[in-house]
């Protein structure tokens, strides 16, 4: 099967390097959301490399190609105005870094990305989910398919899936709280229902006006958490909506932001660490006040002046093996999707991405703190979190 970026088969691109086309054509018009002007800076430095070491001009998809690159979420970190820079400075040498940039995206494209989790289907609420606590504190919007939780200084409210499961894909696409939200804490989570309970968290802590989002992610196993991580969004998440998700097998837990691995858990028995694997959870959102810790420590309080606090929420996906609380395993364990062998790790291409988060967002990590754990934890060698 034939694959292709931006709609520009890859083996073109191969094919390209040594061929006579035709000159570049007019600025492309990409869905990246750049302005005009950006466009024709990035095009003008394409234009400018587009003679190889001989006379040739290189086909002008060629370089679509590669802007398609930079433009993808795959490169985070690259844009495609710096990509264009790049390239005017280094024209001489233009055809080997096409021949580099060229084997980086057949990579991207040829099978690495086998362990990227399937989309999330969009459904209503009442789907999969119910209100638990402080009802009129829930909106819902466009049938069910968008509701806002808000929190004021009488209560916050929240939701919990109707279904227990053990292992499964769980995503949810939310908005934070905009403005100041310090010391709230907006929750999307995992828990079994006993005391030796299992947990997966994800936790928004609120800030002050200006100041950015922290999310802490946490692992209980058997009544045991202490395993926090903390990480600097690489984007608002109050102006638009963002997916957040959980890929839980019995092999790995997985936490995703946009399709990006953030943290992983590995199943660590072998090192005498506990794994989530035998109690069924069900799924919950909340939205709280936690100005005794969340912001700062507890060093800045909840400004009820700006209240209420709303954080809204659609595409309420699930995807996991449903089973009763009682259950001590998955009775189609071993055929669902999320269950085969491309989920068991991840490729080196999401190990990457989870490297470049490691080493540009994270604020706190449990694996490196060695006042509070003057030991490391066995797993974290294993989690690539060190």
């Amino acid at each position: 099967m034939s694959r292709a970026v931006g709609g520009v088969p890859v083996g073109l691109a191969f094919e390209a390097l040594g061929v006579v086309g035709s000159p570049l054509p007019p600025i492309f018009m990409t869905s990246g959301g750049e302005s005009e002007s950006d466009r024709k800076k990035v095009w003008d430095g394409l234009r400018a490399t587009k003679r190889g070491s001989g006379n040739e001009t290189r086909p002008w998809w060629i370089y679509q190609t590669l802007y398609k690159m930079a433009s993808s979420s795959a490169f985070p970190h690259l844009s495609p105005l710096s990509l264009a820079l790049f390239l005017s400075r280094r024209r001489r040498e233009m055809a080997s870094y096409i021949f580099v940039l060229s084997l980086g995206l057949l990579f991207v494209v040829s099978g690495t990305m086998a362990a990227t989790p399937r989309k999330p289907v969009d459904v209503p609420f009442g789907r999969n989910y119910v209100p638990t606590w402080a009802f009129d504190h829930i909106k819902y919007f466009n049938g069910e398919s968008e509701i806002q939780l808000s929190l004021d200084n009488s209560t916050g409210t929240g939701f919990q899936s109707k279904g227990s499961y053990l292992f499964g894909h769980f995503s949810m696409q939310i908005k934070m709280v905009p403005g100041d939200s310090a010391g709230t804490v907006t929750a999307f989570y995992l828990s079994s229902q006993n005391s030796e309970h299992d947990e997966i968290d994800f936790e928004f802590l609120g800030n002050r006006s200006g100041q950015p989002y922290i999310l802490q992610t946490n692992v209980f196993t058997g009544g045991k958490g202490d395993r926090e991580q903390r990480i600097y969004l690489w984007f608002d998440p109050t102006k638009q909506y963002h997916s957040y998700s959980v890929l839980w097998n019995l092999y790995q837990i997985v936490f995703f932001v946009d399709d990006i691995p953030i943290r992983v858990f590995k199943n660590s028995k072998d090192l005498g660490v506990k794994f989530p694997f035998n109690q069924p959870m069900k799924i919950y959102s909340s939205l709280w006040n936690a100005d005794d810790w969340a912001t700062r420590g507890g060093l800045e309080k909840t400004d009820w002046s700006k209240a209420p606090f709303v954080a809204s929420y659609k595409s309420f996906h699930v995807d996991g093996c449903e089973a009763s609380v009682e259950a001590k395993f998955c009775a189609t364990q071993g055929t669902r999707w999320w269950d085969q062998k491309d989920f068991q790790d991840l490729d080196s291409f999401q190990y990457r991405r989870l490297r470049w988060v490691r080493q540009r967002f994270t604020i706190y990590n449990y694996c490196t703190d060695r006042k509070r754990y003057p030991t490391m934890s066995p797993e974290c060698k294993r989690d690539r979190d060190i």
